[in-house]
């Protein structure tokens, strides 16, 4: 039997399927992952077959402004619904669908009658425990989480109503408007599985039949793998340092956060890890060292802490790490997450990324590093996390799914 499962957006929106198509693997399916071009090593190094989306999140250009989020979205969607169906092919079983590919996956399903399943890093469905993750962590009140959730599943229809006309043209079916076509899906109570876990965010009460919490899904690395020499001799030199990382997000922003970070972990008397990611984050100095990206499972348990950007998988990485956080949202769902893990205690108060400061910088770290209740709390949620089995729970649900 032979699974696609599509994904695209940044790097923590690919990883985690590598993980899971692995897993896929190993329990006897042939496996691709239909991803953009810039993640192929990624998915060939998990020994799965890869195929092309053309979508690339850099399309629209790089701020971090709500209207520029919007611009780059729009492009995204573009290049995807134009290049989704070629990615499918004729001995294609099953559809996995992750919460970028899914308003475009439907329509394929529709005209191959390919059955699918929804695999999302970020809960989408309305709920009136907390507003949409788009929209931060703040709640507005049950009625009004549940209506603002409503509200920006219908913005989501609205950026996808161009490519999936385009693609329902393409694929000779009649026309249908994206928010039908998922009053459908909900109806029919499309299965949903939510690759996070529920330390952090408990399955909502009055979610519909169907949507499910199963754990996270861990992006592949070899069990071989080690980290660099340098890396290893720069952790064994002193007492565990500091990583700060931006992940994909910040790009442009690279001097100002590399010369805060520096002075920061200084005035705090803390040994750092810069990871350069799409920033370009750097530093020199005996007590400070520059990675390229590493493999989070293997990093992390060595820290003392992890600023970052509050992305879904690294929160989740720095939690199973027992590793406590010092957050600095920059768009998107991150200000959602990094609302989650102060809530649950395992890291400071979100810091804005616009304003971020030397000093609110070594505030933070200082607290977090040397209060024990956030090493505590990360302690705690690491053993939740491990508990759970987000790869098997879906490896499960395709074997109810197409009996066998």
């Amino acid at each position: 039997m032979r699974i696609l499962i599509a994904a695209a957006g940044s790097r923590g929106d690919v990883a985690p399927y590598t993980g899971l198509g692995a897993a896929l693997r190993r329990a006897g399916y042939d496996v691709a992952l239909a991803a953009p071009e810039t993640f192929a090593p990624l998915v060939h190094d998990a020994g799965l077959e890869f195929r092309r989306l053309p979508a690339d999140t850099r399309a629209g250009g790089g701020g971090t402004g709500r209207r520029d989020l919007m611009r780059t979205a729009a492009a995204f969607v573009t290049d995807l619904g134009r290049g989704f169906a070629d990615a499918v092919g004729e001995d294609t079983d099953l559809l996995l669908l992750s919460a970028t590919t899914a308003p475009l996956g439907w329509h394929l399903a529709e005209a191959t009658r390919i059955p699918s399943l929804g695999v999302y890093l970020q809960p989408t469905a309305p709920t009136g425990d907390f507003p949409p993750v788009v929209t931060g962590s703040r709640s507005l009140g049950r009625l009004a989480n549940r209506a603002a959730g409503r509200f920006a599943l219908g913005m989501t229809d609205r950026l996808y109503a161009p490519a999936v006309a385009e693609l329902r043209r393409r694929l000779g079916l009649p026309p249908a408007s994206p928010s039908g076509t998922r009053r459908r899906q909900e109806q029919a109570n499309w299965p949903i599985l939510h690759g996070f876990s529920t330390a952090l965010v408990p399955r909502p009460a009055d979610w519909r039949p169907g949507l499910q919490v199963v754990g996270n899904w861990w992006p592949h690395h070899e069990p071989s793998e080690r980290l660099p020499a340098e890396l290893e001799d720069f952790l064994c030199a002193g007492p565990p340092p500091v990583l700060v990382g931006f992940g994909s997000m910040a790009s442009g922003h690279g001097e100002r956060l590399s010369e805060i970070a520096a002075r920061a972990l200084r005035r705090a008397g803390l040994r750092g890890i810069l990871q350069a990611g799409s920033a370009g984050l750097a530093a020199d100095g005996d007590d400070v060292l520059t990675v390229r990206d590493l493999p989070h499972a293997l990093l992390f348990p060595r820290l003392a802490a992890v600023v970052h950007h509050g992305g879904a998988g690294t929160s989740a990485a720095a939690l199973r790490a027992g590793v406590p956080a010092v957050t600095v949202p920059v768009t998107a769902d991150q200000p959602f997450w990094a609302g989650r893990l102060a809530a649950l205690g395992a890291a400071t108060g979100p810091l804005p990324f616009t304003s971020l400061t030397v000093e609110r910088l070594a505030d933070a770290l200082d607290r977090v590093v040397r209060q024990q209740s956030y090493g505590r709390a990360a302690a705690g949620a690491a053993g939740r996390l491990a508990a759970e089995d987000g790869a098997a729970q879906t490896v499960e649900a395709v074997r109810r799914l197409v009996g066998g």
